[in-house]
């Protein structure tokens, strides 16, 4: 009896030792993957802001972080689950911060693409070429427009076709504003006329089109608060709710039907910010 006994544990935990090597081992190539897929996505996404950060630090701060959050969360309500979710949270966070950057950085380009057009038209009214009129004026510039456009001028100097290294700035720059103006720098070019006058109107209805934008952005902007305020009041409230009443509060992630409620909760939150959003968002 005890042979067979001894017999069966044996086994068992043979089977045990296979599955934990096993497991082992596809956790640590999933976790290969996810590094390679982590730094070559981060690769690219900071070539495109032109961020020098390498991508091996990024990932290990990041996996620095989400160990802090899981970490800082269990020590401050000890629950296991929130945890793990919010650690998971920020581990998915770089591709929206990326997001959030490259918004902002398209939006301060198009903010000064007016007066770089109006610089180069003047320039060019003074006897300059294209090319030389775009070296004066984006040498005065900062920011975003400068690195885009240096790195065209650079792609022109080395030998790319104009029309190519046109295409690849909007590759990068993928705004409508940005490719009716190089639209217009292509025909202006195979059929001729007056460059500089195409570019100072461009310039202007630019400057018209961002001048509308920001009224609306002005008149929209209570709205965009409002549901901003309404997203975060249930949460705050729930903080608020916790320091009162900790032991009720933590019914929401100690039993199934907490779990339920903040379910419900999170999809009322997200549909009604999306709905806000939709509203207060007005294309020009």
């Amino acid at each position: 009896m005890n042979i067979h006994i001894a017999l069966v544990a044996g086994f068992f935990a043979l089977a045990i030792g296979v599955f934990a090597w096993f497991f082992v081992g596809l956790m640590s190539k999933a976790a290969i993957n996810y590094r390679e897929k982590f730094t070559e996505t981060a690769k690219v996404k900071l070539s495109d802001l032109f961020l020098t950060i390498e991508p091996d630090k990024l990932f290990m701060l990041n996996l620095a972080l989400m160990l802090l959050a899981f970490f800082f969360i269990l020590f401050l309500i000890s629950s296991f689950l929130p945890a793990l979710l919010i650690a998971i949270a920020v581990g998915v966070s770089p591709p929206i911060i990326f997001t959030v950057l490259k918004k902002r950085r398209l939006a301060d380009f198009i903010q000064q693409l007016p007066d770089m057009l109006q610089g180069t038209a003047t320039a060019m009214k003074s006897g300059a070429s294209l090319n030389q009129a775009l070296e004066s004026v984006i040498a005065e510039q900062t920011g975003a427009i400068k690195q885009e456009f240096d790195l065209f001028l650079r792609e022109v100097r080395v030998g790319i076709a104009f029309e190519e290294a046109l295409d690849n700035l909007y590759g990068r720059v993928p705004l409508m504003d940005l490719n009716l103006v190089i639209s217009g720098m292509k025909i202006s070019k195979e059929i001729g006329g007056n460059l500089a006058d195409t570019l100072e109107r461009m310039a202007s209805t630019l400057r018209r089109k961002l001048e509308m934008e920001g009224k609306i952005d002005a008149l929209t902007a209570q709205g965009r608060a409002q549901g901003y305020v309404m997203t975060a009041l249930p949460i705050l409230l729930g903080v608020v709710l916790f320091q009162m009443e900790p032991e009720q509060m933590s019914l929401l992630w100690t039993q199934w039907y907490g779990w339920v409620v903040i379910a419900v909760v999170v999809t009322l939150e997200v549909v009604g910010f999306i709905i806000i959003k939709k509203i207060v968002s007005i294309d020009v």
